[in-house]
């Protein structure tokens, strides 16, 4: 479709404030040199959407000026930019929703989440996908199989949130790993976990029909987190997706030594950690103290 085709305006769904979301016509962008601009097919909804709706903000990111949300999305490309190839026009595509800048230091050592000018959408003030279309930079829209669905391929964003998770947990073929909380990334991180050939996944929740959830998505072990769930259990790694403090403490003391902890799920500003506990949740072994040449102490 050339930029002439393009309607000139479009239905976005935009958040005024915390609680209040209506429809509303914005113009379509056109695209700039290097970006594509894709007509969204589908968009998933993230619990940081849910967090800006019902509170307007997220720490220091705070809703000021109505907001788009929904940054999980896929669609078709409707046009190209200067820079880009034509041929692009038509293709199915998942959205990377976060642009790095791609030259400071963070991004240079491969670690552009980090990047101190990242433009994520539906993050203030970047508007995101809940409309029915938006430019994004050629390199950020993937090209999608046919055998991959829109709904699908909207997912593949919170699915990259379990394989870098598991990444950092490093598991690999016989791992044990603790989750903590059997919503949507939870779910999607023992999945993963079981992909990488981990044989324990246990998934921690307090509602038993996301248990069951959990069960029927790699979980081979479903625990009711007001039970203790952890006690007597050590594992390789523990994986957060819940946020709660009382989560990330019990899951912490579920590690073995040298296990790996990975906090993912969003919870206060700040949080106390504990001071780590092996599963059995004896004291953590002390220090022996170094013997003198000679000496007859019976414990050094």
């Amino acid at each position: 479709m050339t930029a002439s085709a393009l309607p000139e305006t479009m239905r976005v769904s935009v958040l005024r404030e915390a609680g209040q979301l209506e429809l509303a016509d914005w113009p379509v962008p056109r695209p700039g040199p290097g970006e594509v601009l894709v007509a969204v097919r589908s968009v998933g909804v993230c619990g940081s959407d849910v967090h800006y709706f019902q509170h307007g903000r997220i720490g220091d990111f705070v809703v000021r000026a109505p907001l788009v949300l929904g940054h999980e999305a896929a669609g078709r490309i409707a046009a190209v930019g200067a820079g880009v190839d034509a041929g692009r026009v038509g293709a199915r595509v998942a959205i990377e929703p976060g642009a790095a800048c791609g030259a400071c230091g963070e991004c240079k050592a491969g670690r552009y989440n980090l990047c101190p000018d990242m433009r994520f959408f539906a993050t203030p003030p970047v508007d995101g996908a809940l409309a029915e279309y938006v430019t994004v930079r050629a390199d950020l829209a993937f090209d999608l199989p046919d055998a991959v669905s829109d709904d699908d391929a909207a997912l593949l964003e919170p699915l990259s949130v379990g394989i870098w998770a598991t990444g950092k947990a490093q598991l690999t073929a016989g791992s044990s790993v603790l989750i903590a909380g059997a919503g949507p990334i939870g779910l999607v991180t023992a999945q993963v976990a079981r992909a990488r050939g981990a044989t324990t996944i246990a998934v921690t929740d307090i509602a038993a029909h996301r248990l069951a959830a959990a069960l029927r998505n790699g979980a081979t072990l479903a625990l009711d987190a007001g039970d203790g769930p952890a006690a007597g259990l050590e594992f390789d790694a523990f994986v957060d997706c819940s946020g709660a403090p009382s989560a990330i403490s019990a899951g912490i003391a579920a590690l073995r030594p040298a296990g790996r902890a990975v906090l993912v799920g969003m919870g206060p500003d700040e949080i106390t950690v504990p001071r780590w506990q092996p599963g059995t949740g004896s004291r953590p072994p002390a220090f022996p103290r170094r013997c003198r040449p000679g000496s007859t102490a019976t414990r050094c």
